[in-house]
This record gives C-alpha cells, sequence and structure tokens, in this order.
C-alpha cells in the first residue's frame, strides 16, 4: 500500500481545471458565430461533459474544505437539465458498493429488473437493446436520461416533496448559463441545446457505458480503462473507476499514481475487467450490444473486507464525503 501524502486546503491542479473550463465556454460561446459547426459541436460537446467532471469532483468534497465554495465553483448548470444537488444525493447512494447495479437500489444503474423487462412492449425493448450499444449510448442515452429524471422528479411533485432550495439553486445555475449564451452572445436556445448540452451529455455518458457489469462479486462490478490523456482528462480520471471505488476521496490528479502503484492487485480484484482504450470499446461495441439491458438478478452480495475497502471510507490524504445538505 502506497503511503498516502495529505490533501492541501486548496487544490489548485482542479481550481485550475474550473478556470479552463470557464474560460474555453466563454470564449467559444463569445465567437460561435465565427466557429463552424463541426468545430462548434466537438468543443461544446467536451466542454460540457468536462464540467460534469468537475462536478463529480465537488460532490467528493473537492477542491476545498469549504462546501459553500465548491458548491459555488459549479454554480453555473452547463447541461441544464439535472439540478446539482440531486446528482450529488443520487451519485453519494451510487457508491453503497454492495449494492452496485441493482436496478432498484443503485440511481446510477442501467439495468431493468426482470419484472419490468418483461412488461416492455418490444419496440421498447428494441430501444433499450439499442441504447446498450454505444452509438445508441450516444444518440437515446440524453433523452433516457432525461426524461426518467423529470419522469421521477414530477411524481415527487405530485406526492408534496417539491424541494423548493433544490429548485431555486437550478433556477439560478441554468439562468446564469442562458443569460450569458443568449443575452451576451446572442446564440439561439436551439444552437445551444444542439451544440452544447444534449452532446455534452451524451459524451460524458461514454464513461458510464462500461464502468459497471452486475456479477455475484463486488469487486469485479467495476471497471478499469486505461485511456489516453484526452479521455483522462475530460473523465479527470474516473477512467479508473475501480480506484475510484475504492477511495472516492482521493482528487483525481493523485488516481493515476495510485493505479500505477497496485495495478496488479486492482486487477486481480476486479476479475481483469478492463480495457485497453476507448478506441477498444468504440471498436468493440459502436454496433453491438455491450450486454443484454435486464438485470440478471438474484446476485449473491460478497461483503467487501476491512474498513479501507468500505463505500465512502477515507484513508489519510483523502478528502471526506461531501454532506447531504449544504
Amino acid at each position: 500500500m502506497t503511503r498516502a501524502t495529505p490533501v492541501p486546503a486548496v487544490e489548485w491542479p482542479t481550481l485550475a481545471v474550473a478556470a479552463a473550463i470557464y474560460l474555453g465556454f466563454g470564449l467559444v460561446t463569445w465567437f460561435h458565430e465565427s466557429i463552424p459547426f463541426w468545430l462548434l459541436l466537438p468543443l461544446g460537446a467536451y466542454l460540457v461533459a468536462w464540467h460534469s467532471s468537475l462536478q463529480h469532483e465537488v460532490v467528493h468534497g473537492h477542491p476545498t474544505r469549504l462546501p459553500w465554495l465548491n458548491r459555488l465553483l459549479v454554480l453555473p448548470n452547463l447541461w441544464l437539465w439535472l439540478p446539482y444537488e440531486r446528482y450529488r444525493d443520487g451519485h453519494l447512494q451510487h457508491h453503497r458498493d454492495e449494492l452496485l447495479t441493482d436496478p432498484l437500489q443503485d440511481p446510477e444503474s442501467y439495468y431493468l429488473p426482470p419484472e419490468r423487462w418483461r412488461a416492455l412492449p418490444r419496440p421498447l425493448r428494441r430501444l433499450y437493446r439499442l441504447r446498450n450499444t454505444l452509438l445508441g449510448r450516444l444518440l437515446l442515452g440524453p433523452p433516457f436520461a432525461i426524461m426518467a429524471y423529470y419522469r421521477g422528479e414530477l411524481a415527487l411533485w405530485r406526492a408534496g416533496r417539491f424541494d423548493l432550495p433544490v429548485w431555486l439553486l437550478q433556477v439560478v445555475g441554468v439562468g446564469l448559463v442562458l443569460w450569458w449564451v443568449i443575452g451576451v452572445c446572442g446564440m439561439s436556445l436551439d444552437a445551444y441545446l444542439l451544440a452544447f448540452a444534449l452532446p455534452g451529455i451524451a459524451l460524458s455518458l461514454v464513461r458510464s457505458f462500461l464502468e459497471h457489469r452486475a456479477v455475484p462479486e463486488v469487486r469485479e462490478r467495476t471497471a478499469v480503462v486505461e485511456a489516453g490523456r484526452f479521455w483522462s482528462l475530460l473523465f479527470l480520471n474516473n477512467n479508473l473507476h475501480a480506484v475510484h471505488h475504492e477511495r472516492p476521496g482521493l482528487p483525481w490528479y493523485r488516481l493515476p499514481a495510485a493505479y500505477r502503484a497496485e495495478r496488479d492487485r486492482y486487477l486481480a480484484e476486479n476479475g481483469s475487467y478492463l480495457y485497453r482504450g476507448y478506441g477498444e470499446i468504440l471498436g468493440r461495441f459502436l454496433l453491438r450490444q455491450k450486454e443484454r439491458p435486464v438485470h440478471p438478478g438474484g446476485l449473491l452480495v460478497s461483503p467487501l473486507v476491512g474498513p479501507a475497502s468500505r463505500a465512502g471510507a477515507t484513508r489519510p490524504g483523502e478528502a471526506p464525503e461531501a454532506p447531504t445538505s449544504y
């Protein structure tokens, strides 16, 4: 086990990423009329997806020890659709590793319960199968995610569980983005949705496409993708997902060293659930299902061993989990 070094009170690499995201976003939106659409779309998608990775760092208590300041850092909601507090709460629940992939317990599971699968009409089953290809995840993933989220949110509202502070922050975060994009830069809402928000959501879904699988052994459910610099920076090294799940408080810029130091152990424990890069994933699964959408069910949960492997556990040199309310 490698010796951890203390996390500083201010994590400057993460602040540098935030500065790069907002500077890039400001420049690309300001000069959008001068940028051809074939270039505007990948730039917009990368910036929005990169911002979602920054949100993930904030969820786990980075880049400062002040939760309110961290929250302000991601106040602008570049992808528009998901309130940060909803993402935070669901993601922290997702880190209960013993429940990973359970469609009823893991908010980030892409599996369907067997009984729901059996009840689906055939055309909808075909769409779910298509969503389990990489191309389908890119095209169908954003509308599926948005519709599923707001269907659930509407059910909460009808049950009298409207969370006013969450939605006030959402209105402010979206309002800031639209004020800048539409009011200052003169971009239409349609153009922003097509060149930034929707492709940004789609690009962020590339990371989650293969990061978990439904198998009995808990540690074998989480993947490692040994990506190049382009993807590793975009996802802030969260492609080393097995490391992140074992050490969720470790800042993004320390994940590669932690992985290199114990690569053999991580791969032994996750059953060699490894991909050599996103090129391999593209070649294997662009038009081919990665697996069936229905959860296999009846999994035997293997308890994690030792205090350091509990979901949410921290070690010296790691930030504590973010609180569930500010």
